[in-house]
């Protein structure tokens, strides 16, 4: 794969990231059999194999399991270690954390972010955290309190590099103007079926400040991959199948997939966008790293974009 940079910071690591979310197999980690575990081993190293270099991962993933199943397969594979950026994430808590009666809310404080650190440290199996983020804003959120507690963790050598996920622009700039050291990615859903981070100043804000986008759920759930198709009710669903032929049409003419050019789409924006691939199936995981090879022109690049807005460019 080729190599770009992840934003201020000097670390060079792949264009494509690999999604821990579903290795697995659900989010009640009682319920994760050992062949579910196995099953999650072996996505990891079939992404490791076809050449992704940052895992992402969050402590709600699985509750737990994800990153669990990870640290398994770097103890069965231990020279990965050397080779792979891990990233994972705080601050969603579930309702009943920690009393019957605690509520669903995102937390920031000092004190979960710290404790949250210890706790992936011990399950992924290793004594530094290449990329921790904050997962979604927390409107309770002290930009200070939070600083110090980056700045405890990096001293500390527990992380390398910080970021948020799902922060709004002003979010972002609030959080960095006290942090002492750079914010180096967004995470944030961008895909074909929403637009949005094009417009609000999110992929701007990215651009200026040199921070990296992070594209969660890069085909839509689904529906920009090989083989979706937009639900009946979909509200515009003339538009979607026209989009999706498109993308076919632009796919043959590639040698590649249809999900191998909705992840070339995103490569192709100067903001050095990388998606998260979030397939546990190793079939999947090959297919979609060919996306890195796959240069589209900026004619076939608007083309895409024109019939994913579903209307004329002003």
């Amino acid at each position: 794969m080729k190599t770009q940079r992840i934003g201020k910071s000097d670390l060079v690591s792949t264009r494509l990231a690999y999604g821990c979310m579903r290795i697995a197999g659900g989010w009640d980690p009682a319920k994760v059999t050992e062949s579910d575990r196995a099953a999650g081993r072996s996505a990891v190293i079939a992404a490791y194999e076809a050449g992704f270099r940052l895992f992402d991962h969050a402590d709600i993933y699985g509750r737990g399991a994800c990153e669990s199943i990870f640290g398994e397969a770097l103890r069965a594979a231990p020279s990965m270690r050397r080779d792979v950026l891990i990233a994972t994430k705080c601050g969603v808590r579930f309702a009943g954390d920690p009393n019957p009666d605690s509520p669903a809310r995102y937390d920031f404080a000092a004190e979960h972010i710290a404790r949250s650190v210890e706790a992936s440290l011990t399950r992924l199996g290793v004594e530094r955290i290449d990329l921790y983020q904050l997962h979604r804003p927390d409107f309770l959120m002290n930009p200070e309190e939070v600083a110090a507690a980056f700045e405890r963790l990096r001293t500390a050598g527990k992380v390398r590099w910080f970021g948020v996920s799902n922060f709004w622009p002003a979010k972002v700039t609030a959080l960095q103007a006290a942090c002492p050291m750079p914010l180096v990615v967004n995470q944030v859903e961008v895909h074909l079926g929403r637009l949005d981070p094009f417009s609000d100043g999110t992929i701007d804000q990215c651009l200026a400040e040199r921070m990296t986008p992070l594209a969660w759920s890069p085909v839509g759930r689904g529906l920009f991959a090989d083989g979706g198709r937009p639900p009946q009710d979909h509200p515009k669903r003339e538009g979607a199948e026209a989009l999706l032929r498109l993308l076919d049409d632009t796919a043959k003419r590639h040698g590649v997939t249809r999900t191998a050019v909705s992840l070339a789409w995103l490569l192709k924006h100067p903001a050095g966008i990388i998606p998260i691939v979030g397939s546990a199936k190793p079939d999947h995981i090959r297919a979609a790293a060919t996306a890195d090879d796959v240069d589209l022109s900026r004619e076939e690049w608007y083309r895409i974009f024109v019939a994913a807005r579903m209307e004329k460019l002003p």
